[in-house]
């Protein structure tokens, strides 16, 4: 294996191209070291899960152009703890919270565009701010703010090999070359996109996962940190998975896949039978765990179910529904018993009690009696024509991550640190998400934390 002499002045590597990644690069070059950033995907495919991205959490104590109020650090972590069940290292939490809060200036000072705040049924007008032209646009302009601080981008460089212990960093392999550099910045994502790793934590379910980010995550760089001694932390079961229309391509599905029907309906498994509460809390804080509801699910497969009263609350996905003017149509429409749906929906109807629906609050309207019952926002189906999402897991990103501290450094098995090796972005987002997910705060994790990992790389590499 040949070493590669053109990188020998490198002081920092960056393993990745998404947001997580850039934020390390532009922070490592801007504190004086020479960068390189290592992209596994060809240029047109670069940014890895942040192409798809909308949306950034961040605290903040007032309203601003971007924003319609305040979204202090209590009410940030109390969210973050509701959804995670408390499985995060909280300190990390409280300064993952806190760092967010120069974030959107930070981003906007490297040419990261932003829009005012969006209404309708996100929710998410005091919390988060959303990109202007989306994630690509903000992959595109971070990139454009490293090659103008001089770091050297190679694409189609794909790691696959990362050597260090507890002397420190060495090199990274990519291909048939060695490339060293005084530290490196992994940050190229989880395994999502690699089906057999998925299928060793899940089994056979993992074959019918649909991905919806980069079809690059396939976890080499976290592998080469296990194998390199790193210590581990999270399920590898654990992800943030969505329920996303179950007709789109198995790679790259993006945002538009997700379905946004589910809390303005019912959602039943292939036997016509429901299996969760659709009404449990606001949509952008629950609907992350749709996708590991359905994939414990008999063929990994769901259906969420609405009528036409409830289409004008909600951005449809990218194919329409299958319609019908009767449940029993619907049923055969999508390969469900009409006896079970008519009977499960007969059931839903006639629990639901009194109330007037308002989908900006936990309105109460709810079920009363059923095995499981609706919550929130429960009214009667009852008016055709009636629609039916077909729905499958949709893997965003994975929790297994390597363990880190404070400054982003990567902690071996034994307690130690590994001099030189620094982690951002998903491949340590386990750290603070053990469970659950909250919208936009897999940017908050990569912004931040790329942002120290650069920093510290550099300092480490120049001192």
């Amino acid at each position: 294996m040949r070493s590669s002499p053109s990188n020998n002045q490198c002081d920092v590597l960056v393993v990745g191209g998404g947001n997580a990644a850039l934020c390390a690069a532009v922070s490592a070059a801007e504190a004086g070291a020479a960068v390189t950033l290592l992209e596994a995907s060809p240029r047109e495919f670069r940014g890895g899960n942040s192409r798809h991205v909308r949306n950034i959490r961040y605290m903040h104590n007032a309203a601003t152009d971007i924003m319609t109020g305040p979204y202090a650090e209590d009410e940030f972590l109390d969210d973050l703890m509701r959804v995670t069940g408390g499985k995060t290292d909280e300190a990390l939490a409280r300064q993952c919270i806190r760092l967010s809060e120069d974030a959107i200036d930070w981003m906007r000072a490297r040419g990261v565009r932003f829009q005012p705040a969006l209404g309708g049924t996100l929710q998410l007008s005091h919390s988060n701010a959303f990109f202007l032209g989306g994630g690509k646009a903000l992959v595109n302009a971070l990139f454009a703010c490293a090659e103008k601080l001089g770091v050297a981008v190679r694409y189609e460089a794909e790691v696959t090999g990362l050597a260090f212990d507890e002397n420190g960093f060495r090199h990274v392999v990519v291909g048939d070359e060695q490339i060293p550099a005084k530290s490196v910045v992994a940050a190229s994502g989880g395994f999502e996109a690699n089906i057999p790793w998925l299928t060793e934590a899940w089994g056979p379910a993992a074959e019918n996962f649909i991905v919806r980010g980069s079809p690059f995550n396939t976890g080499h760089s976290l592998r080469a940190l296990m194998e390199g001694g790193a210590e581990m932390i999270g399920d590898p079961t654990q992800c943030h998975a969505v329920a996303i229309d179950a007709r789109v391509p198995k790679f790259d599905a993006g945002i538009v896949s997700r379905s946004d029907s589910v809390p303005f309906g019912v959602m039943v498994n292939r036997d016509g039978v429901r299996f969760y509460d659709e009404g449990e809390d606001f949509w952008p804080k629950r609907y992350a765990i749709w996708g590991r509801l359905i994939a414990k699910q008999p063929g990994q497969i769901a259906y969420s179910i609405i009528d036409a009263k409830a289409v004008p609350l909600f951005m449809p996905s990218i194919y329409p529904p299958h319609t019908s003017d009767t449940i029993s149509g619907l049923a055969g429409e999508i390969g469900v018993d009409p006896a079970a749906l008519e009977k499960t929906l007969g059931d839903y109807n006639a629990a639901v009690g009194p109330g007037t629906l308002d989908t900006e609050i936990l309105d109460g309207c709810r079920t009363v009696g059923l095995a499981i019952d609706k919550t929130n926002w429960a009214r009667p189906i009852d008016t055709p024509p009636y629609c039916a999402y077909p729905l499958a897991p949709g893997i965003t990103f994975t929790y297994l991550s390597a363990r880190i501290d404070a400054a982003a450094r990567v902690q071996m098995s034994g307690g130690t640190i590994a001099p030189g090796v620094y982690a951002a972005g998903e491949l340590m987002s386990g750290n603070i998400l053990g469970q659950g997910y909250l919208a936009g705060f897999g940017m908050t994790i990569g912004t931040v934390f790329g942002r120290i990992a650069g920093r510290e790389a550099a300092g480490y590499a120049l001192k």
